[in-house]
């Protein structure tokens, strides 16, 4: 059976995301990112889904993981964050005066957490919080999670969406060792990759430049500080097309010229949901 690793405690948004990626897989939890991408790193028949970034809140802070373990990415997907407070059963909002979350699912109901007047304790995670919740037994205390945190450790959800926004979405990456890349058609692709550039002035102005002669679109492009530099920096990078395009192997090809490390990361298609307007 193939094995797909994620970071958190089950119930966690990791672990929804997992189940709707492969419902046939072993998914296992791990207490880091770092052992996910270990794991992957040393298993070839697992994946690992890791969440890259949010539509509100941005960055997760993968990105020193991403260069350190250069897995190929096979897809993107993204996952729909509806976060619910759970507690006892019986237990009514105003009976909560305390409230356990990860740091962004506290910060992305803090209309709900101020008109109730709750209390905030920042958690490692928000399965995690369901399950300490569901320990502990107090009718006070509640915690901001998935409904399948309910369904996993007997909560009752005692308000739903609680959210500030609606149509919140974090996008997920699922990685592993072996390569694999789908062949070039007329579907919709990502090209993902990274690269550090020479030292030299205007090096990121100069590098960019065959992207926008050859009308390739750049959709992410993030610098991270090499280790223990202040001075040297990797780029991660997302362009829409695939390598096999022409025009993306032209823009790729100038790129090169200016880098001292370049490495693709993965090709895959994109996920229709770009596509919708939420």
């Amino acid at each position: 059976m193939k094995k797909i690793y994620f970071q958190g405690t089950y119930g966690a948004y990791s672990h929804l995301a997992s189940l709707s990626i492969d419902p046939n897989a072993e998914i296992i939890p791990c207490k880091t990112f770092d052992e996910c991408f270990l794991n992957a790193s040393s298993e070839r028949n697992s994946k690992i889904v890791i969440p890259e970034s949010n539509r509100i809140t941005g960055n997760i802070g993968i990105e020193y993981l991403i260069f350190k373990y250069r897995l190929n990415i096979y897809s993107e997907y993204f996952q729909k964050i509806e976060h619910n407070l759970l507690g006892q059963p019986g237990t009514k909002v105003t009976e909560i005066k305390n409230v356990f979350s990860h740091a962004q699912a506290l910060s992305q109901c803090s209309r709900f957490i101020k008109k109730y007047k709750m209390n905030e304790h920042v958690r490692a995670d928000t399965a995690g919080s369901a399950e300490m919740i569901s320990i502990n037994k107090k009718k006070d205390e509640a915690a901001i999670a998935s409904t399948l945190s309910a369904k996993t450790y007997g909560l009752e959800i005692i308000k739903k969406n609680i959210e500030n926004e609606s149509g919140n979405l974090t996008r997920f990456l699922v990685m592993g060792k072996d390569i694999m890349q789908p062949e070039f058609d007329e579907k919709k692709y990502i090209t993902s990759f990274l690269f550090k550039l020479k030292s030299k002035p205007a090096a990121l102005y100069q590098s960019l430049g065959g992207f926008a002669i050859n009308g390739v679109n750049l959709t992410k492009l993030q610098s991270y500080p090499e280790k223990n530099s202040f001075d040297s920096f990797f780029f991660l990078c997302d362009l829409d097309g695939h390598i096999e395009d022409p025009k993306v192997q032209k823009s790729l090809e100038e790129l090169g010229l200016h880098c001292q490390d370049f490495h693709v990361l993965g090709v895959f298609e994109a996920d229709p949901i770009r596509e919708k307007k939420l």
